[in-house]
């Protein structure tokens, strides 16, 4: 007797069992796949000073943050970075325990030191940069300056000597701000065909395996557009294994008219400025001064007049 075909069950099982070593290696290449994304490789620590990096680094160690330990649960990282900072509040302001990948990022800011210490130095409120004054906010010192008047860069505007017919009386730390109207050139150019990128929101973490010059991600319903951050987490020549976040986006072509490329290069040059601002500081006043068309893109001129904050500490 010669079966022929199979069907349902029979035809199932029959496939199992001819496939069952494909299967067995499969399933053991999960099992130690879920283990190697599950151990710390590496620690980077961001900090240029030895003596701090060696000090975290034990403290790291300490409460089991380490090479080729098992990664920690969120709680147990947030727990971690709550008893550094207890333990070392005199030193530390600042804690961050980044988990990327088969790797722990570290981030720290040192606790500076306290105002007054720095104040005692303090000789004079300078300003920063050339400009007309538009407020004076004196706390304590002596304003050598008006609303309205012009200064230039390194001009006194809060003195810490007090004087009495040119005589020194005595002496203060001076404490204020001094806002001005200062001034600036900003050169933008603009494409008048322009690629935008859409970014619609929508991520995953993919794993995926590499081998010479092909890649195979191990997930289903792959992203069509794509942009990709990767971390290396084993390698060994000719696979390599990567976690990728992936971010989903969609790419548009755009042609802009004159007048729409203006607009934009205005924004983009506008962005600039407010950039460098704080949330007390604003643009006065804007003008385009020079346009101008060349290969395929716009390129313009703007003078901002902008409201500024240009106090700066003249130190002993």
């Amino acid at each position: 007797m010669e079966i022929i075909d199979s069907s349902g069950y029979i035809k199932y099982k029959s496939k199992l069992l001819s496939n069952k070593y494909l299967l067995i290696f499969i399933l053991i290449g999960i099992f130690l796949l879920k283990i190697l994304t599950n151990i710390i490789f590496d620690i980077e620590i961001i900090e240029e000073n030895k003596d701090t990096l060696e000090f975290i680094r034990n403290e790291l160690y300490k409460n089991g943050i380490k090479k080729y330990s098992f990664k920690k649960s969120y709680k147990e990282i947030q727990k971690i970075k709550q008893n550094i900072l207890d333990q070392n509040g005199d030193k530390i302001e600042w804690l961050e325990i980044e988990d990327k990948g088969c790797k722990y990022v570290v981030r720290i800011n040192l606790r500076k030191k306290k105002e007054k210490e720095i104040k005692k130095n303090v000789k004079n409120i300078v300003s920063s940069k050339s400009g007309i004054i538009k407020k004076i906010i004196a706390k304590k010192g002596v304003s050598l300056v008006s609303v309205n008047d012009y200064v230039k860069k390194g001009d006194i505007l809060i003195s810490g000597l007090i004087k009495l017919n040119d005589d020194v009386k005595g002496s203060v730390i001076p404490e204020g701000k001094v806002y001005a109207e200062v001034w600036y050139n900003v050169k933008v150019e603009y494409p008048f065909h322009y690629k935008e990128i859409i970014k619609t929101g929508k991520t995953k973490n993919v794993y995926v395996i590499k081998f010479l010059n092909k890649s195979f991600e191990l997930t289903f319903n792959k992203l069509k557009q794509k942009e990709i951050k990767e971390n290396l987490i084993i390698s060994s020549f000719p696979f390599s294994l990567y976690k990728q976040k992936q971010e989903e986006i969609i790419k548009k072509d755009i042609i802009y008219n004159e007048e729409e490329a203006t607009l934009k290069a205005l924004e983009k040059a506008k962005e600039q400025i407010l950039k460098k601002l704080n949330s007390d500081e604003y643009i006065i006043y804007q003008k385009i001064l020079l346009i101008n068309v060349k290969d395929s893109k716009i390129i313009i001129e703007v003078f901002f007049s902008v409201y500024e904050d240009i106090t700066e500490l003249e130190l002993e």
